[in-house]
């Protein structure tokens, strides 16, 4: 498929392909005739992933199909020429997996101060939106990562184990930024395992907060919910003496379970989850960055206008979100967070200063702005929206995100 075509032409494409009438396809969804051929004509809005996903699974395709992901990643002075193939080999050479092959390991392992360091170097990478220049560094971080978790040993054995960890969740957040989901799942249940082995509870909560979002991005929005619940209660214990990085995994595993909750349109649950972050952020006490989640109040605020976005709460969205300072917060939450407000402007025609947010967010993260799914539809939706020719910056920014 390419990535021109909007949602709803995408859901006429499948339809069609499946051989379904238009009355069909609305009745296994629960919506009229009428607004199926509304949104397959592009008069109707679908920026809502419950209801894509509600049109995914009546057309037995995947949420990704509609969402046209994974978009190719452009080659860069960060990326090179070896991007996500690399990645992808990484992630599936079988003599990596388990010592019960016989296969020898090669080389010395890395210290371990340095395998800290340059983890943390693409991590801070991710939260840059520097997606090319993580994912150029993690096939050779991982296979250091792997190689440290099975030389080492007793206390070392598992802080290398903690440092694996990290380097899957690393590969997980960067592969379903760019919507390669079944990768980032793969990347996820691996961390969790050797998040496991490491006994660092601070480590393996980061590590189910991977899955919770790996879930999310496959659009198995219950199986999240579950998951946050099952999480927290292995969690909780530790909550009394916790440290501010378990604090912050903690919150952040809730803010995570709220867009779930949210996507599965389950309002109760969602602000149940909304208070149980705002409760770990107030111990916080202000906006922080332990464990890469950059967990506190303002990131709380932002899952606010997220969770009312997703329940269509468009009027809360905007005023929620035009009042929140989030300059403090790395990129990668700035950015999600003005593409978010940029939907809701847009669903109040406010267009002007919806794409005011989308270039914004643009100058910011470029590479962010072309992988996510909303801004993509954003300016695809102003491009098939405008009678003649769209305006020169809604024509250039179609250029750059390659939607035209």
């Amino acid at each position: 498929m390419t990535e021109n075509l909007t949602i709803g032409e995408r859901v006429a494409w499948y339809r069609r392909r499946r051989g379904i009438p238009q009355e069909a396809l609305a009745g296994l969804i629960g919506r009229t005739t009428d607004w199926l051929s509304k949104a397959e004509n592009n008069r109707i809005d679908l920026d809502r992933l419950s209801v894509i996903k509600s049109l995914a699974d009546a057309l037995d395709v995947s949420l990704g199909d509609l969402l046209a992901e994974p978009t190719l990643m452009d080659w860069t002075a960060d990326s090179g020429r070896r991007t996500v193939p690399a990645l992808r080999e990484a992630l599936m050479d079988y003599r990596q997996l388990t010592p019960l092959l016989g296969i020898p390991t090669e080389g010395e392992p890395p210290a371990l101060p340095e395998l800290r360091s340059n983890i943390a170097d693409v991590l801070d990478a991710y939260q840059a939106s520097r997606y090319g220049y993580a994912t150029r560094r993690l096939p050779l971080l991982l296979a250091d990562a792997l190689l440290a978790a099975r030389s080492y040993t007793g206390r070392e054995g598992e802080e290398a184990n903690a440092h694996l960890a990290m380097t899957y969740q690393g590969a997980a957040q960067v592969l379903g930024k760019v919507g390669e989901t079944e990768l980032a799942w793969m990347a996820a249940d691996r961390g969790l395992a050797a998040a496991q082995q490491s006994g660092n509870r601070s480590v393996t909560g980061s590590l189910f907060r991977s899955v919770v979002h790996c879930l999310l991005s496959t659009g198995r929005f219950k199986n999240a919910v579950q998951l946050v619940d099952d999480a927290s209660t292995v969690l909780e214990p530790e909550l009394a003496d916790a440290s501010p990085g378990y604090l912050s995994v903690y919150g952040t595993l809730f803010l995570a379970g709220s867009m779930a909750a949210a996507r599965a349109e389950d309002r109760s649950t969602t602000q149940t989850y909304l208070r149980e972050a705002e409760n770990a952020a107030r111990r916080l006490g202000a906006d922080a960055n332990h464990m890469w989640t950059s967990f506190g109040p303002t990131n709380v605020g932002i899952h606010r206008v997220a969770t009312a976005g997703e329940f269509g709460d468009m009027q809360v969205a905007v005023e929620l979100g035009q009042d929140l300072d989030v300059t403090a917060l790395p990129t990668e939450r700035r950015v999600r967070h003005h593409l978010e407000v940029a939907r809701a402007l847009n669903a109040w025609n406010r267009t002007d200063e919806a794409l005011d947010k989308v270039l914004e967010a643009e100058q910011d993260a470029p590479e962010q702005v072309r992988h996510h799914y909303l801004s993509r539809e954003l300016v695809v939706g102003w491009v098939r929206g405008t009678k003649g020719q769209p305006s020169r910056s809604v024509a250039d920014l179609a250029h750059r995100l390659r939607v035209v």
